[in-house]
């Protein structure tokens, strides 16, 4: 049976590699490129893959919030994380959002193939370099969850993890409002109580939470 797989990832480059490389596979077929985090939303909606390869830092939504959509409307979508990023944020964030494999960009092609049949066999897949935060991951978890509520992202909703991530790209209040059909009060609104339930001061530092949180990236 052919595997019908969605592309996401911003660097062009990686994309059309990747669909040359996936299409010579048998029972592969790509249906779709996605070049940010919103566009593989929508096609994934559209389209209604069995797949979707998705980087993890992607501008405009990244990719565990791209993920969370994803599965919300399509809970059996199964979503493969790659990635250069082998921080414990972003395998941890993919990989709580509901991806089902993590994978590293520099990985050879053969395990990129062989966490896809194994994706697609209902099991989890993870790169050997990654399975050891997971495992760190697990082990302090009970322990995370006793403590205090922290100051980090888990504590926003998803609307606010989204304004902010924009933010953090440079997106105007008026920008934000159109991207996500809100008013620019709504946004304003939204800038402010982050910053009140944060404690954060300046848009300087909403930008260098977001990038330390792994919403986005120095690279975009």
């Amino acid at each position: 049976m052919t595997i019908r797989i969605l592309i996401a990832d911003d660097h062009k480059i990686v994309c059309d590699g990747l669909r040359a490389l996936l299409e010579a596979e048998p029972e592969m077929e790509i249906v779709a490129q996605a070049a940010n985090g919103r566009e593989a939303v929508r096609l994934a909606q559209k389209l209604k893959p069995d797949m979707v390869i998705m980087d993890v830092a992607m501008p405009e939504l990244n990719g565990p919030e791209a993920v969370r959509q994803i599965l919300a409307e399509r809970p059996r979508m199964k979503v493969i994380a790659l990635s250069m990023h082998a921080d414990r944020r972003y395998v941890t964030g993919m990989l709580s959002a509901g991806a089902s494999a993590y994978i590293l960009k520099h990985c050879a092609f053969e395990e990129l193939v062989r966490a896809i049949h194994t994706v697609r066999s209902g099991q989890f897949y993870l790169s050997p370099a990654i399975a050891g935060i997971v495992v760190n991951e697990l082990a302090q978890a009970k322990a995370a969850r006793s403590r205090a509520p922290r100051s980090d992202s888990k504590a926003l909703t998803a609307r606010e993890r989204e304004v902010l991530q924009l933010i953090a790209e440079g997106h105007s209040a008026r920008d934000i409002g159109q991207r996500l059909h809100l008013s620019v009060k709504t946004i304003e609104t939204h800038r402010r109580q982050m910053m009140q339930q944060l404690d954060i001061h300046s848009v300087a530092d909403l930008t260098k939470f977001a990038i330390r949180e792994g919403l986005t990236s120095l690279e975009k």
